[in-house]
């Protein structure tokens, strides 16, 4: 079982969650082409080890979350709002 400690209202089973993906910056609309546009929606890392992650708590605060997490050994390093400053 994975437990994500949300900042709002505190740990949590990670059924509660939707997972959403990599972080990733996304392309200017106006400034990219059909090919970068296609390779940001479909194709990502899937790294193992370190993954910075967005995630949004259905079943709780209904807020987006970025979460730093270890995809080896599913360990939590941290969960912040989006946009909030990494600790």
């Amino acid at each position: 079982m994975l437990v994500i400690v949300c900042p709002h209202c505190g740990p949590r089973n990670s059924n509660e969650f939707t997972f959403l993906g990599e972080r990733s910056t996304r392309p200017a609309v106006a400034a990219t082409t059909p090919a970068e546009w296609r390779h940001y929606l479909y194709f990502k890392n899937n790294a193992a080890g370190e993954e910075d992650e967005r995630w949004f708590h259905v079943s709780g605060c209904r807020r987006f979350l970025d979460v730093e997490r270890d995809t080896l050994t599913n360990e939590i390093r941290s969960v912040r709002d989006v946009g909030e400053a990494a600790r």
